[in-house]
């Protein structure tokens, strides 16, 4: 830095004059000896150019629910600023780059209130989303002890021995093998070869897995089919009874409780695990 006094040469972290010994600390900022007071007075009268900054600085303001945005356009508002003041002139852009920092601070305090909400409110719509699902899967329990009511009276073979054997859609008129009780679009084939599993086409929409388990009679025996059933058309003999099980894919998130349900139509839950016929009905 120049010193104002004599006009010396010292280095920018000086504290005295090398040439006359005044104290440089009070000289910084000021223009060397010299210099064309009057040229720095006067104001800036050739082309102007916009700040980038400032622009800049207004385009993050605009998206200011984002908290990163918003930090962005009050740093670059205030840098814009400084370098305006700077420019003498030269630059423009100083309404841009206030109403980047006002949407800027306006982000910054936004942010916790929208957080407080969103605290407030994600529990709620998580707590709605199973409610839906559970209420689904209620319904198709329902559903499927209906289909096989309907099953033992239309074909005099018990309960039907697989889901396949009351699904069947596409396969052409209804018998005792295909009875399409059951809406071919519920369910698809699972992966597996045991067909009295079925996963709902859509889990990630309802949230639940269901299974089907046919139950023998008591005593042991092996289900004959009867001759009633042979008449209806039926090759496979059917169950005794069955078991219908419906569980959440996630436990918690898409689902809390488990039910279960038999021939007795009965539907019963369990919030800790699979439901079983000892389980509390629901009300």
């Amino acid at each position: 830095m120049f010193c104002a006094l004599c006009g010396a040469d010292n280095p920018n972290d000086g504290q005295f004059c090398g040439k006359c010994g005044s104290v440089l600390q009070g000289q910084r900022g000021m223009p060397p000896p010299g210099a064309n007071f009057e040229a720095l007075a006067t104001p800036y009268v050739g082309p102007t150019q916009t700040s980038g900054k400032a622009i800049a600085s207004l385009v993050c303001g605009i998206f200011l629910f984002f908290f990163p945005t918003a930090i962005a356009a009050i740093i670059l508002g205030h840098l814009s600023h400084s370098d305006i003041r700077k420019a003498r002139g030269r630059l423009t852009g100083h309404g841009l780059a206030t109403a980047g920092l006002v949407l800027g601070y306006m982000g910054v305090a936004v942010i916790p209130v929208v957080l407080i909400i969103a605290a407030i409110a994600i529990p709620n719509l998580l707590r709605a989303r199973m409610a839906a699902n559970e209420a689904s899967a209620v319904g198709t329990l329902r559903t499927i002890v209906t289909a096989e009511i309907s099953y033992q009276d239309e074909y005099s073979n018990g309960y039907a021995p697989s889901l396949e054997s009351l699904d069947g859609s596409g396969r052409g008129d209804a018998g005792c093998d295909h009875a399409q009780l059951l809406d071919g679009s519920l369910f698809r084939k699972p992966a597996s070869p045991d067909k009295n599993v079925v996963v709902l086409v859509v889990p990630s929409k309802n949230g639940y897995m269901f299974s089907y388990v046919p139950t023998m009679p008591s005593n042991g025996e092996q289900a004959s089919l009867s001759a009633e059933a042979a008449k209806a058309g039926c090759t496979m003999p059917g169950a005794a009874g069955f078991e219908v099980h419906a569980d959440p894919i996630a436990r918690g998130t898409s689902g809390q409780r488990s039910f279960f349900t038999d021939k007795t139509g009965v539907i019963r839950f369990n919030i800790d695990g699979p439901a079983t016929d000892d389980s509390p009905p629901i009300d």
